[in-house]
């Protein structure tokens, strides 16, 4: 467990364990709070939502598997949000938000100072909800926006809403891993996807696990990583009717990319900083980069 977290899953929450969460809230002791499919009554929800929005320290909130359960419950959570200013990951994986409910939290979402990854994953969304998602990929770094986008197993998302989505990641300035998976995206969002990937400079991770792809869609893919630069830096394509052959070529590419930008970067890092130590042995640096990682608490478990 990490330092300063509240992670329960699958529990029966009695009002004495919601009091302990709130008071750790309220006293900025708490970074990561996982309330995973627990189950609390309508009255403690809305304690736990004044304990987040007075919270200073909160970063990481999970409430995946079910505990938004009702619009109450999303009017509750905004509200939490706005006044909340330290929330910088927010996971509401298999919440039945539906359209609607977006709509009542993205006003908060889209003010939020500090989020950068949002897991809307099995929330019941459509192409409405898509149009309220890109207002939070702005295209130019004038505005905060996402780094990390989950929109898995959406089904009710039609080509038009994804082509929409495109789009917006082509022209998004700062969204780095964008989790498509287990959506029926066909082979002509595949293909629309491959331009924004070959359009985005920020995007390194894409996620197409089980969206109904063939070799047509790896092909297409395929040109796009071999003749366009790009950011990307993994993607997958697991369960799709794909040649292994394909996959390891695709694989191939975007390893070779990875390995010729890491050993630029340490060429400029020497010019640069001629006083980094190297191994006369071996000539390997040992180099301390931050990315995303470093502004987020690494809970990945749904």
């Amino acid at each position: 467990m990490l330092p300063g977290s509240i992670q329960i899953s699958g529990e029966t929450l009695s009002g004495a364990e919601i009091r302990d969460i709130c008071e750790s809230l309220r006293e900025n002791s708490v970074r990561l709070l996982s309330l995973r499919g627990c189950q609390l009554s309508e009255r403690d929800f809305g304690h736990v939502c004044r304990g987040v929005a007075e919270s200073r320290s909160l970063a990481q909130l999970n409430l995946n598997l079910g505990i938004v359960s009702n619009i109450n419950r999303v009017k509750q959570l905004a509200e939490a949000l706005k006044t909340n200013r330290s929330v910088q990951s927010l996971f509401l994986h298999g919440s039945p938000l539906t359209d609607a409910g977006l709509a009542l939290l993205n006003p908060a979402l889209s003010i939020h100072p500090s989020l950068v990854a949002l897991d809307l994953g099995d929330c019941m969304l459509g192409d409405e909800g898509i149009n309220l998602i890109c207002g939070l990929l702005p295209p130019d770094g004038a505005k905060s926006g996402l780094k990390e986008l989950t929109l898995s197993a959406n089904p009710g998302i039609t080509s038009k809403g994804w082509g929409r989505l495109a789009i917006a990641v082509a022209h998004s300035s700062q969204l780095r891993v964008l989790n498509l998976d287990y959506n029926p995206l066909g082979d002509q969002v595949a293909g629309m996807l491959a331009v924004a990937v070959a359009s985005s400079r920020t995007l390194e991770v894409l996620d197409l696990e089980g969206t109904g792809l063939t070799n047509q869609s790896a092909q297409t893919l395929l040109d796009m990583v071999e003749n366009y630069p790009t950011a990307l830096r993994t993607l997958i394509l697991a369960e799709n009717n794909i040649s292994p052959e394909l996959q390891q070529q695709i694989s191939d590419l975007l390893s070779e990319g990875e390995e010729e930008e890491e050993t630029e970067a340490r060429e400029v890092t020497s010019r640069e900083n001629p006083w980094i130590c190297q191994n006369n042995s071996s000539s390997q640096m040992v180099l301390v980069t931050s990315g995303l990682g470093d502004s987020l608490l690494a809970e990945t478990e749904m």
